[in-house]
């Protein structure tokens, strides 16, 4: 026995001894490396990592090692310009650091700080938003006041990189007044400030920021990239204010004190950049071009090789410095108009995008990086509208067009289609992820009551998820290909319809019109006064007597703005598919006005509604892939929670019921019986799902969400439902409100079904009201009842209503009426079982001419 009890303690000595020698090993490779960081010595402290990684059963002692040489090695990754490659080197070191619990090191600093950093860096915005918050969460813990700091800083970074200047503004001066700063920390405060009210082009408050952080920076060592941001953003200011001389002194200054500093390729390619935007707004398009290809050959080692102006497509990679010099470089060709210069420097930029998003992983971040794909797609339109001016020839309005669309809830589109392609292993991490969101959400929106403990655990669980997801390596690439028109026209041909697209730009306002196998494109202004126009249209929206007081002014300016949209004239097809965009989004153009005429009888008003009957779209892409109808009858799933006896309560509500009831049968959940769960349960099993409820839009900081009986949900919540019914109505308010993005619409519950399987939906564009959308609801099934036809029964509705006896003229406003849009098929569902009964009759007599020329053989 004594024996065993030896031969087990010098067994383990072994084991302990082997371990000691590996865990050596792995800081010799490191040390040898950090002597010489160069390029090449990194592949061979790669080598070394991945021969480290092979050994099986490693000890703590070991996998902490591999953590800090992978820190390491990531950090110098990103300092020879390799970002991608650093960025997947830290999120290894951070996997590994949590699945196994390690400890005694300081991975905030050392690995989530550069890695929030490098998200912001590529745009993946939410990405370095949590893991920003988790450092910060460990600092608070830890009561380290420099990170803390630290984090704060990063954190309005990636506030300002997202848009959000208004949070990164309330962030820093909260910071500055509440916090005992370092006097380098309050000098990077004030570069930060003054950083976003720049892009607020508040140049005034931005300068005075910029220049009381010099003084804070001026007095500290080393420096210099700090001070180098802050002359250069002097510059910028100086630019826009047209002070050229004192833009180019500072310019030189940021260029001294760069140089000065040992930086990666990456930050001195940015100020290159940085020099040609000043240089071409000064006029200077030689000196920009200059600048750009210091970008090129700072990037690029085999730029000089290749002779070329731009770089080729096998050179380039995801990176959005070398993307915005090659568009800078595309506006520097169509300013000389040398077109198809600019446009195939504009392609190899949608290129670099179409890598960059493969990048990012929320859906915030993929919607926010469009914008840069959209303000290029508005350049290529119009240098295709330019061309189309010279040749007349249609094939330029064609690639103009698809520049259009392309753009057009491009997110929607990529994320409903992904979920066809992926595994059901990454559908369910994203489900998980999904619902840590929510709940992150819900926590955030307690404000001062919030569980700051509460919603880190979540972040982290989340960013532990999104790693797994990432390391499945299934992030395949949902192309973005062009909309196949003779395709498109034959199906407009079809539905017997016309279709206009709006493109909403930064200052023209694009209309396509497509009728007749051909496209028509006009431009419109989109100046302050176009804006107006839009804005006093839409107010009388925003409170039920904002036209009954005044209705000349509305029968006015509703027919300004149907004059404005270049709308077709009323014609010989009926139908009218309009895919609006921007805020079009949330304009009701039935109620537009086609004919001032004096009179208060709204009932008597030519209203665009008489013209057409219309239904509305995501894209043409949407449009066209309609699925068929997944359910032969109708039959309907009904929520009414009704609200009774509280502040809430529809009592409409019951009406509408009823005469949904009548008319077909299904499951109506009311009361206390109209909970998530039961909605989530029976979902899948009715054609028609209904929830006459009460929603919200939300504002910047609060998602749109949607109101059950025991609970309230938010949009995103629906997104895992996987349902499909045929048409979902929401008989509620704002359900097509929400936070809305140029390129992408609105972050609205009606998304939210979209998301979930739903291809039909009827919704609400402003808050309704409970009375008269039950009177419209009972016309609307009364309609479908007849028809079949979702849009049929939604346009004779409308009419209907305006043709009530019974109604009020108040009530006839076009604000109780036209609130409810239809975004959807054209088709009705007794067309498409029609079809199906032809088919079947048709391959039935085939079946029975087969069978006799059969028989007659036999007897042959």
């Amino acid at each position: 026995m004594k024996k065993i009890i030896i031969l087990l303690f010098l067994l383990g000595l072994n084991l302990l001894s082997a371990q000691e020698k590996t865990v050596d090993k792995i800081y010799e490779s490191l040390d040898r490396f950090i002597e010489n960081p160069t390029p090449e010595s990194i592949k061979k402290l790669e080598s070394d990592a991945i021969q480290f990684t092979k050994k099986t059963n490693k000890s703590k002692d070991e996998l902490l090692a591999l953590v800090i040489l992978n820190c390491n090695k990531a950090y110098y990754e990103n300092k020879f310009g390799a970002t991608l490659k650093a960025i997947s080197t830290y999120e290894n070191a951070w996997k590994s650091y949590q699945e196994n619990k390690l400890e005694n090191y300081d991975i905030g600093e050392y690995c989530l700080k550069p890695l929030g950093n490098l998200y912001t860096i590529v745009g993946d915005y939410e990405s370095a938003e949590n893991t920003i918050k988790q450092y910060y969460y460990l600092a608070i813990l830890e009561k380290n006041q420099a990170q803390k700091i630290g984090a704060i800083l990063n954190l309005s970074n990636v506030y300002q990189s997202s848009g959000k200047t208004d949070l990164a503004i309330l962030l820093l001066e909260k910071t500055i007044k509440d916090e005992e700063l370092a006097p380098l920390e309050k000098g990077k405060a004030l570069n930060n400030l003054g950083t976003n009210y720049m892009l607020l082009n508040d140049f005034g408050k931005a300068k005075q920021k910029l220049e009381l952080s010099l003084k804070y920076l001026q007095k500290e060592k080393n420096q210099e990239e700090v001070l180098s941001n802050t002359y250069r953003n002097l510059a910028f200011i100086e630019n826009k204010n047209k002070n050229f001389t004192e833009a180019n002194s500072n310019l030189s200054k940021a260029e001294t004190l760069l140089f000065s500093s040992r930086q990666n390729p990456r930050k001195i390619a940015k100020f290159f950049y940085d020099k040609a935007l000043i240089q071409l707004e000064q006029g200077n398009a030689i000196a920009s071009r200059t600048s750009i290809k210091q970008v090129f050959k700072t990037l690029l080692p085999n730029y000089v090789k290749e002779g070329k102006v731009v770089p080729s497509k096998k050179s380039v990679y995801a990176d959005t410095v070398l993307m915005e010099a090659i568009d800078l470089q595309a506006e520097i060709y169509a300013q000389q108009n040398k077109f198809q210069n600019a446009l195939e420097c504009y392609t190899l930029s949608f290129y670099i995008e179409d890598l960059l998003q493969t990048l990012l992983f929320y859906e915030n971040s993929k919607i926010i990086s469009q914008v840069r794909s959209r303000n290029r797609s508005e350049k290529c339109i119009q240098i295709y509208y330019v061309l189309y001016q010279k040749t007349k020839n249609s094939k330029h309005l064609e690639r103009a067009f698809q520049y259009a669309e392309n753009n057009k809830a491009s997110v929607l589109k990529a994320m409903i289609i992904s979920e066809n392609v992926i595994s059901i292993e990454k559908r369910k991490l994203f489900e998980q992820i999904q619902e840590l969101n929510t709940s992150i959400l819900k926590e955030q929106q307690k404000f001062e009551k919030a569980d700051i403990e509460k919603i880190n655990q979540a972040i982290n669980k989340q960013n532990e998820l999104m790693l797994s997801v990432k390391s499945l390596k299934e992030n395949k690439q949902i192309s973005n290909e062009d909309i196949p028109l003779e395709k498109l026209f034959k199906q407009l041909e079809h539905d017997k319809t016309i279709l206009i697209s709006y493109f909403y730009g930064s200052d023209k306002l694009y209309s396509f019109l497509l009728e007749n196998h051909a496209i028509k494109l006009t431009i419109l202004e989109n100046d302050a006064k176009s804006q107006t126009l839009t804005s006093e249209f839409l107010e009388f929206f925003s409170d039920a007597n904002k036209i009954t007081t005044d209705v000349n002014r509305y029968n006015t300016t509703a027919n300004k703005f149907y004059n404005y949209l270049n709308l077709p004239k009323k014609s010989n097809t009926e139908n009218l598919i309009i895919l609006p965009d921007g805020i079009l989004n949330f304009v009701p153009f039935e109620a537009l006005i086609t004919k001032s005429k004096p009179t208060s009888n709204f009932a008597e008003m030519s209203y665009f509604l008489h013209d057409y009957k219309i239904a509305y779209n995501n894209s043409a892409y949407f449009y066209l892939t309609k699925k068929p109808f997944h359910f032969k009858e109708e039959t309907i799933l009904g929520v009414f929670p009704i609200f009774e006896n509280t502040n809430l309560e529809l009592a409409y509500s019951k009406k509408e019921l009823e005469e949904i009831k009548a008319n077909f049968k299904g499951l109506y959940l009311e009361k206390d019986k109209a909970t998530f769960n039961s909605f989530k349960h029976h979902a899948a099993e009715y054609s028609i799902l209904h929830l006459s409820t009460h929603a919200s839009s939300g504002d910047i900081y609060t998602p749109a969400s949607l109101k059950f009986y025991d609970e309230e949900i938010l949009y995103s919540e629906l997104y895992n439902l996987n349902i499909h019914p045929d048409l979902v109505v929401l008989s509620a308010c704002e359900t097509g409100m929400g936070k809305w993005y140029k390129s992408e619409g609105a972050m609205s519950i009606s998304r939210g079904f979209q998301l979930a399987g739903a291809k039909n939906l009827l919704f609400s564009l402003w808050k309704v009201n409970d009375y008269t959308t039950s009177v419209f609801m009972e016309k609307f099934y009364k309609n479908l009842k007849k028809s079949g036809n979702y849009r049929e029964a939604n346009h004779q509705a409308k009419l209907d209503f305006l043709n009530d006896e019974a109604i009020s003229n108040s009530k006839k406003s076009p604000y109780y009426w036209s609130a409810m849009v239809y975004y959807g098929t054209m088709e009705s569902k007794s067309d498409s079982n029609y079809l199906v009964y032809i088919l079947v009759f048709l391959g039935a007599i085939a079946l029975i001419l087969l069978l006799r020329k059969f028989i007659k053989g036999v007897k042959k």
